[in-house]
């Protein structure tokens, strides 16, 4: 019996080694490296290629490509249509990834149950055919259009594909497939390797959308090799937690649009239900006059987002100030602290600072600087800051309050939403926005932010 080779791969980033290492040398990722029997590539090409057969290929000179836009599909859902630039593109790859239990199967349902003119093979390799029809009952809309088909291995999966030639085609997750060209167990590193190539060699040659579920690890990134994400064209990712009624599908890659979109939704009884307008989700759900919050406008790719930044300074109870930020970047977080301490004399290093992105958001524009500021300073002070206010800018390590970018649309959203004020940069453009119906207060630094807001 001939012997089995083996290869050692890196379970992060999927590197190939000959040997076996402690530290990854691509990803530099420590106790990483995992052996697995290596893949026997089919005859005559790669498993990865893709296109016409090697005798038919040829060079093209780029001119004379042809630049007709891509005709895109709506997936029945104008949140996820926009996630993805305005549909999904025939022959493409979507991975959607998250944690257990927070809609992934869900969504990837939803979407064939509400555009029956798609044809859809739905695969499922984790529940079976009964079970996922006990779901689509529960989530309503037209089955008529879906076919639904259990299995794991990938050639018999491909080959109902090539049979019933639908349009969309949803597996059920990546982790559960596998190739029996590959000696190892289903969800290997070689496994999804193989897995994703061939996935993606059957969109590109078929012109069939594939829809993958993946899996995340505990770390929040996608279980498996970190070529699965390079090899597919989107990648999308829930955010927040599995156990609250809200979740956020964020763009992390797109190779057809945006990768700054995000989109929210709600779990309830009937499955995801869209939220087109995030900010009455994320703006304050409780009574005024409470100390510590701050509401901080910000775009989020194309779209005007306003929400509330929660923060405590307390004094520090064990000798050593905390500081904690949930959805915000810590560093960052010191950093404002120590312009507030350097440029406008405020001391908070014998306190402890507590940070929250209401909402469970993720937030990494600075233009929530001036925010976290104010709620920071309002908490110190134990005053409360007026409902019907808000903040857009960036704050500087020498105390300058700089702009942000389309302010304009951020202060029509404000004063849409029924706010009476919005501090901005004293070099912020807002002509395009006069007669919004909003006070818009210009400051140039911290300093005389403190003397306007709380004198």
């Amino acid at each position: 019996m001939p012997k089995v080779k083996t290869l050692w791969y890196c379970s992060s980033c999927g590197c190939e080694t000959s040997k076996w290492m402690g530290q990854c040398p691509s990803c530099k990722e420590w106790n990483s490296i995992i052996e697995a029997p290596s893949a026997r590539p089919a005859k005559g090409r790669s498993s990865g290629s893709f296109g016409e057969s090697a005798g038919n290929n040829r060079p093209v000179e780029l001119k004379n490509v042809d630049v007709q836009q891509e005709q895109r599909m709506s997936l029945g859902s104008a949140e996820v249509d926009r996630l993805l630039g305005g549909g999904i593109v025939p022959g493409s790859l979507v991975l959607i990834g998250g944690e257990p239990g927070i809609g992934k199967s869900t969504l990837s349902l939803q979407i064939p149950m509400n555009c029956p003119q798609l044809r859809t093979l739905y695969v499922t390799g984790e529940e079976s055919v009964k079970q996922v029809k006990m779901r689509a009952d529960r989530l309503g809309g037209d089955p008529g259009n879906c076919t639904i088909y259990a299995e794991t291995l990938l050639d018999n999966v491909l080959e109902q594909a090539a049979a019933l030639k639908p349009e969309l085609m949803v597996v059920d997750s990546v982790q559960t497939m596998y190739c029996e060209n590959v000696e190892s167990t289903a969800g290997s590193v070689s496994q999804i390797k193989e897995v994703a190539a061939r996935l993606l060699r059957f969109a590109k040659e078929s012109g069939v959308a594939v829809l993958l579920i993946g899996h995340i690890t505990k770390d929040g990134f996608i279980a498996g090799p970190k070529i699965l994400e390079h090899i597919v064209d989107v990648v999308l990712q829930f955010e927040g937690e599995n156990k609250g009624a809200y979740r956020i599908l964020r763009s992390i890659k797109n190779r057809f649009g945006s990768t700054s979109e995000l989109a929210v939704f709600e779990m309830g009884a009937g499955g995801l239900r869209e939220v087109s307008n995030p900010s009455e989700m994320l703006i304050p759900m409780h009574e005024e006059g409470l100390s510590g919050t701050a509401i901080c406008a910000l775009l989020d790719g194309s779209r005007p987002l306003l929400f509330e930044v929660q923060a405590l300074v307390s004094t520090a109870a064990y000798g050593t100030a905390q500081r904690s930020a949930t959805g915000f970047d810590g560093r960052r977080l010191n950093m404002l602290l120590a312009v507030l301490e350097k440029r406008a004399g405020f001391r908070l290093n014998a306190k402890d600072v507590f940070l929250n992105m209401a909402g469970g958001l993720k937030v990494a524009d600075p233009a929530c600087d001036l925010a976290v500021i104010c709620a920071v300073l309002s908490s110190n002070f134990d005053y409360a800051l007026p409902h019907d206010i808000c903040f857009a800018a960036e704050v500087g390590l020498s105390g300058e309050i700089r702009p942000v970018a389309q302010c304009d649309r951020l202060v029509k959203e404000a004063a849409r939403l029924g706010f009476k004020k919005i501090f901005l940069s004293s070099f912020s453009n807002t002509q395009a926005a006069e007669g919004s119906g909003i006070e818009i207060v210009k400051v140039a630094d911290v300093a005389a932010l403190v003397k306007t807001l709380f004198r």
